[in-house]
């Protein structure tokens, strides 16, 4: 995600509304998308872009149509010392020789990120954040891996509904009774069960994206103890808890950034989404 910083140079608008209000008037802060996840994270963590953008990006082709050949994450998995990368084995090795090497559990964090292994390379990211918990980077790099994971579990999730719905379909026997509103009037026993197995298979995935979710706010939470005065890690908090479906964080973040950043050009931006939220929050209450 891009960072508040006066110094920098002008960026190409990417929203026609932010992009005509900057050209009125300067800001003290980044727009919403110069502060989403993703363009700020590339400028902190190459490969941990590179892995997220695999793993939510071509997750959905993966999930739409099944696209077969040789896709960017086979090109990237196994490929760690010719790309720069570093390798899990040499990686892993010097984190046994001395434990507390951060160098050492960063390289096996990005090692397993590029190989696709989000769960061991969370646990590598842990134990970064350990070493150095006032790192706002590590924080913020462990939380974009359990944002990955959270997808993750969101799309194995809806493979399972998908594979229920076709098993089911695929039940019935010729000559079954239907009523004229299209159900049957026959026990369908097996698909009864089908139904049920795919039901908690699909809550116990569903739990476990929340968690990751969760757990993703609660890394942000501690980056914003350690910069109070930043909007930018405000948004990241806000943008971070609306995935999570956290809308109480999600509305304290926004307020807080327009109470920093009351003059940015997003504000208008942010104030309609804040009205959102709370909207949100009332009818659901």
């Amino acid at each position: 995600m891009a960072r508040f910083d006066k110094s920098s140079t002008k960026r190409p608008p990417q929203d026609a509304a932010v992009a005509a209000t900057r050209r009125a008037k300067k800001s003290t802060a980044p727009s919403i998308e110069d502060t989403m996840f993703f363009p700020r994270l590339r400028r902190h963590a190459k490969w941990m872009f590179v892995f997220l953008a695999v793993a939510l990006g071509g997750g959905f082709v993966l999930f739409g149509v099944g696209a077969g050949g040789t896709g960017v994450g086979d090109i990237l998995r196994g490929g760690g010392g010719a790309s720069g990368v570093p390798s899990i084995s040499s990686a892993q090795k010097k984190t046994e020789e001395n434990p507390k090497d951060v160098q050492a559990w960063r390289d096996l964090s990005t090692a397993l990120q590029t190989d696709g292994q989000t769960d061991k390379a969370i646990a590598a990211q842990k134990r970064v954040v350990v070493l150095v918990p006032r790192d706002a980077d590590a924080l913020r790099e462990l939380s974009g891996l359990y944002l990955t994971q959270a997808a993750a579990k969101q799309q194995e999730a809806r493979s399972v509904q998908l594979r229920a719905a076709y098993q089911g379909a695929g039940q019935g026997f010729p000559g079954s009774l239907i009523s004229a509103q299209g159900q049957s009037l026959v026990d369908d026993r097996i698909s009864t069960v089908l139904n049920a197995t795919s039901s908690t298979e699909v809550q116990t995935l569903v739990a476990a994206a929340q968690a990751s979710a969760s757990e993703a706010v609660t890394a942000y939470k501690k980056i914003v103890a350690l910069q109070p005065g930043d909007p930018n890690v405000q948004l990241e908090l806000a943008q971070a808890a609306q995935q999570a479906g956290d809308t109480t964080t999600a509305i304290a973040a926004y307020a807080a950034f327009l109470k920093l950043a009351p003059d940015d050009p997003s504000a208008s931006i942010v104030k309609q989404q804040l009205k959102q939220l709370k909207q949100t929050s009332v009818s659901s209450g």
